[in-house]
């Protein structure tokens, strides 16, 4: 392996030297518990404040609205299972998108499977866009959330998360987004969007792992999903994890106040991976074209397994993803690429690319390099396909 190509930011993203040394005093000096009455103990809740204070700012939010937890994945389960056990007397309907997190599916086929929830799966159009008019048609009398994803992990098309909030705003519906891919990325803010709950995750911009947030509008009190020694203003229990909160502040201040002049030269990288790779037989862009993250780009190609090629790749020394990194040992074909309506023996030749300021003009001239070289091998080896032809045998 000659060379390291990191090109795998939406899996998770290094810690960067500003959030590290933010954190540093926390492990070695004012390492006391916030929740201890003596000044040592004071001085690490002040702390802890603060870094709520900055994550809110950078939210459009409020201090009091932002509840740390352990990532996104918490986040999400919290937002879904205190609606359902605040809300479920009146009503026992949720409507989430066919493209969620799994972090929200398998919490929604949990509340069915438990707690007799219906749930409305919405399709979604084959750019990844849930549609709007779909979601008010959807809502009934005891519909109680709506949970729509902020930009999705694998394909990185946006949502139009402020018209989905808005409906559910005028029809009295809760409204909770699943932000962990734009929060740093893209601009986001609480107030504008309409929501009600907004789930993030620092090691998704640079911040460090283990740590999250959920915003919770002023005025809804969630049940807690942990309990114990009632920290987080008796919502979310444990001995608050003051280093990842301050690092995790410090990482989002870095990334919102960079992040115009960052998304320009991100979209520019990912447009000429997608105007190179997309001139391959048989390959296509997955996604929307415009509403899309600014480092993210997605595809298929036809008459490679998506296994196959990571493992190719990887020994170029390139970092990929093939589906979600999150479910990446599966062999099931992405079930995200399924809802845009790709067939399964397409989906499964998937491949993500998603970079960030620390890649290269250099390092996509290898991707443009590298990723052609392996697709043709995989190709002139697969059964599938056609070497005269230069297409697979389904569409001979």
């Amino acid at each position: 392996m000659s060379r390291f190509l990191y090109a795998d930011h939406a899996a998770t993203t290094a810690l960067s030297p500003r959030a590290l040394e933010a954190m540093m005093p926390y492990f070695r000096d004012t390492y006391g518990n916030p929740s201890s009455l003596y000044a040592f103990g004071q001085q690490a809740k002040s702390d802890l404040d603060a870094a709520r204070a900055e994550v809110a700012r950078c939210l459009n939010a409020k201090p009091e609205e932002i509840f740390f937890t352990s990532g996104g994945t918490e986040s999400d389960n919290w937002a879904l299972k205190a609606v359902a056990e605040l809300r479920g007397g009146k009503g026992r309907h949720i409507i989430t998108s066919a493209i969620e997190h799994h972090a929200i599916l398998h919490t929604l086929e949990h509340l069915e499977k438990a707690q007799g929830f219906s749930v409305t799966y919405l399709p979604v159009d084959s750019l990844g866009r849930a549609d709007p008019q779909a979601v008010k048609a959807a809502i009934r009398p005891d519909t109680i959330l709506i949970s729509v994803m902020a930009a999705d992990n694998e394909i990185g098309t946006i949502e139009p998360i402020a018209e989905i909030a808005a409906i559910a705003r005028e029809a009295g519906v809760l409204f909770h987004t699943d932000a962990v891919q734009a929060v740093g990325h893209i601009p986001v803010d609480v107030s504008a969007w309409n929501c009600d709950m907004l789930s993030l995750s620092g090691h998704k911009f640079h911040g460090p792992r283990g740590v999250g947030a959920l915003y919770v509008r002023r005025g809804l009190r969630l049940p807690p999903l942990i309990h114990g020694g009632g920290q987080e203003k008796g919502r979310r229990s444990g001995t608050e994890n003051v280093a990842g909160a301050v690092g995790l502040a410090a990482a989002l201040r870095e990334a919102v106040d960079g992040l115009e002049a960052r998304s320009v030269r991100l979209a520019a990288r990912r447009d000429r991976l997608i105007e190179g790779l997309t001139r391959l037989p048989c390959s296509r862009l997955t996604g929307d074209p415009v509403y899309r993250l600014p480092g993210t780009a997605s595809f298929v190609f036809e008459g490679v397994e998506g296994e196959a090629l990571l493992l190719h790749l990887d020994a170029k020394g390139i970092c990929a993803s093939s589906g979600s990194a999150c479910s990446s040992a599966s062999l099931d074909p992405s079930h995200v690429l399924l809802a845009i309506g790709l067939p399964h023996e397409v989906a499964h030749g998937s491949l993500r690319l998603s970079l960030d300021e620390e890649n290269t003009d250099e390092d996509v001239d290898y991707l443009l390099q590298a990723v052609p070289e392996v697709v043709e091998y995989l190709r002139n080896m697969s059964p599938v396909w056609d070497k005269a032809q230069q297409k697979p045998v389904w569409n001979l």
